[in-house]
């Protein structure tokens, strides 16, 4: 194991040295491979979610203070009442070296090693520890074309990879495309341009099944709430969902 890290460590070196790659947060050098387009100065500041933090226990959003593990569950925000998923987590907040993951993500479908390894320790813990199956936020046709790929489905692969579960690319489909742009939009106007945009092809897949939802960020809950609603009305037995980022409550 040794031999393995110090060759890994030498190859990391010897790569910066000829091929020198900018960090997308603060341009400096990103000296290791696994930390992708971002430093480890980067990665170290950016705000991740810990097993130990206070989180909204429906759709993960971080509450201030403090308060005993036994009574987490029972910690509401009261905005995600209404959603049509059982619960939600972020791996941290949209910012720093996460928010620049997922950008670059939208141009290139490829995941840094740090990030995988990221995912993999959120759905390990509860409430995503549950979870038999791992279901994309599917693009419309149309859209995946004009992108060349869905990043909401890299995340599933590499996941399903680490976390051994099955990864189901078929039984959830988008049905309708809206042009207008989402980004700016309020919690009800992006709720109206998924409505029922979402339907299940193969219900038989999913029957009783526990399902993780995988999308790059998680914003107002819009787009996954729409996608369980439509999992759980073919017999999912839940909907747990997992992104790389969320904003937090505030912006």
């Amino acid at each position: 194991m040794f031999l393995v890290l110090t060759a890994s460590a030498f190859c990391d070196a010897a790569l910066a040295l000829v091929y020198p790659q900018s960090c997308a947060v603060c341009g400096g050098s990103v000296e290791a491979r696994a930390n992708g387009i971002a430093c480890a100065k980067c990665w170290q500041q950016s705000r991740v979610f810990t097993s130990c933090q206070t989180l909204c226990w429906k759709c993960g959003a971080p509450s201030a203070g403090t308060i005993a593990i036994d009574k987490r569950e029972q910690v509401r925000c009261r905005r995600c009442e209404h959603d049509a998923f059982t619960m939600a987590r972020a791996c941290g907040v949209y910012e720093g070296a996460l928010r620049a993951s997922v950008l670059a993500l939208k141009h290139h479908p490829t995941i840094s090693r740090r990030l995988a390894k990221l995912l993999l320790e959120n759905q390990r813990r509860a409430p995503l520890n549950r979870a038999t199956r791992i279901i994309a936020v599917p693009l419309h046709p149309q859209r995946e074309k004009a992108r060349g790929f869905n990043q909401a489905l890299v995340i599933g692969r590499a996941l399903s990879k680490s976390a051994g579960l099955p990864l189901d690319e078929v039984s959830l489909v988008r049905t309708s495309h809206s042009d207008r742009r989402r980004a700016g939009m309020d919690a009800k106007g992006r709720r109206d341009t998924v409505a029922s945009a979402f339907a299940v092809r193969y219900p038989d897949l999913i029957w009783g099944e526990s399902i993780l939802l995988v999308d790059d960020v998680f914003t107002t809950g819009a787009t996954v709430s729409s996608c369980a609603n439509a999992l759980i009305s073919a017999g999912a037995a839940e909907v747990l969902v997992l992104t790389i980022a969320r904003p937090l409550p505030y912006q």
